[in-house]
């Protein structure tokens, strides 16, 4: 197995979601590696967990890359937070991802979760995806 590619593949992932022109009419620039800090945007988009298991086989290292795209709004109702998460998911899903080290083979949706967040108004969808990479 190889871990190397998970950097690159970080990157491609969030300059795919920065220039998607749809997803930038919904949130704007609020695109962010990680939560924000302070008052957050009352609309916004985060990269979440990942899980790598190997898939290296006879022609050379590669692995599985599951991670998670989250939506988060504090909109009492998920109309926007959907209309968002289609976006991102229009954006990554088979797109042709240019690696700085390693190869994309695939990028698929694999599930979404839709929650109300504690008490509040606050509503997050947490989009899963599958992306299948070869270290060249």
């Amino acid at each position: 197995m190889s871990y190397g590619v998970s950097a690159a593949l970080q990157v491609a992932i969030f300059q795919a979601l920065t220039s998607d022109a749809a997803l930038g009419t919904l949130v704007g620039a609020n695109i962010f590696d990680a939560v924000p800090s302070g008052t957050a945007p009352s609309l916004y988009v985060t990269l979440g967990p990942e899980l790598a298991r190997d898939r290296s086989d006879g022609t050379g290292a590669g692995a599985e890359h599951r991670f998670t795209v989250s939506v988060v709004t504090d909109s009492a109702g998920f109309a926007t937070a959907k209309q968002a998460a289609a976006a991102v998911s229009d954006a990554l899903v088979d797109a042709d991802l240019s690696l700085s080290r390693g190869t994309l083979v695939s990028l698929t949706f694999f599930r979404a979760r839709a929650v109300r967040v504690a008490k509040g108004n606050e509503r997050r969808i947490d989009l899963t995806f599958r992306a299948r990479v070869q270290d060249d």
